[in-house]
């Protein structure tokens, strides 16, 4: 049976690869895309999803989300990274469809009751959606199957500060509350995303085979991998959030460790992932009583591309 996901995004490159090849594995039932501001407002993330959906001519509600962080004071959206656009500015036309009624958190909550235990939410943004659901419906933290979540970094250098990670970083007090609830969270994090290089030639092959998503994200990407070249001196790019796609088709690919995390909300080290590996004991008492945290360390590269290259061709 195939294993039920809603997506939270802000559409976004690496978003686009991902939602494509969730839409494309036979593995997975994407239940619906909820939106959130980080690459892009969430107005465009809200458009990009609807686009996606419609490249790949699949037939999924998207719910708009938060637009702003809860506490703190929204950062600039990182257009040097993914365009103005969202999609490295291909210049994509406007898409046909609207967003449902219903808020992102909202519809977490509605199609996490009406699939109790079922539902895995992948999230590939700032975390904010998640925390609304929290606040809307307490329970539902006990009736998610999993929370797979790209962001935050344990031992990895940050790569929007020393110690922080952009989706973290961007609504700390959210990611907080989604590492401190009720709920399974693997944490796919720079550890592992920094390990694996997505480069043109895999593009090239799945834009052959696929001309329709293969095409539309081998020309997003270029923009995106000469970000990459431009800042690392590396040819290609990271591959961040499609990463989460492959642990939930295929766990083994991934090493993790377990522990309690949280977010540091403030000061210098605002947005970092503080990662307190299960079975340490510290005299501070902020990991007490913490759920613990999968969060993923190792990764076979090779596996994991190999997969996201079959399943997008």
């Amino acid at each position: 049976m195939a294993r039920k996901i809603i997506i939270d995004t802000d559409p976004g490159i690496d978003d686009a690869m991902a939602i494509f090849f969730a839409f494309q594995a036979s593995q997975l039932e994407v239940l619906g895309l909820t939106t959130t501001f980080g690459n892009v407002s969430v107005d465009l993330a809200t458009q990009n999803a609807i686009t996606l959906t419609e490249i790949a001519k699949v037939n999924v509600p998207v719910a708009k989300g938060v637009a702003v962080p809860s506490k703190i004071a929204p950062r600039p959206h990182p257009d040097f990274v993914h365009g103005a656009d969202g999609f490295g500015n291909i210049d994509w036309p406007a898409p046909k469809g609207k967003a449902i009624e219903k808020s992102a958190a909202q519809f977490i909550v509605d199609t996490v009751r009406e699939f109790p235990g079922e539902v895995t939410i992948i999230a590939l943004g700032p975390l904010g959606n998640l925390a609304k659901a929290l606040e809307l419906d307490p329970e539902v933290a006990n009736l998610v199957d999993e929370v797979v979540l790209m962001g935050g970094t344990a031992i990895e250098y940050g790569n929007v500060s020393p110690v922080a990670e952009a989706n973290i970083m961007n609504d700390p007090h959210a990611a907080d509350l989604v590492f401190t609830a009720a709920w399974q969270v693997t944490m796919i994090g720079l550890d592992v995303t920094h390990q694996v290089l997505l480069d043109n030639s895999v593009l090239e092959r799945i834009k052959k085979a696929n001309p329709t998503e293969g095409g539309f994200l081998y020309d997003c990407a270029q923009h995106y991998i000469n970000f990459y070249s431009s800042r690392f001196d590396m040819d290609g790019c990271y591959f961040h959030d499609a990463s989460t796609i492959a642990y939930v088709m295929d766990p083994s690919i991934f090493g993790v460790e377990l522990g309690a995390v949280r977010v540091a909300c403030e000061g210098i080290g605002i947005g970092q992932t503080i990662f307190a590996p299960q079975g340490m004991t510290f005299p501070e008492p902020h990991w007490n009583d913490v759920p613990m945290t999968q969060v993923c360390m190792e990764v076979d590269s090779k596996k994991l591309l190999a997969l996201f290259e079959t399943t997008l061709s």
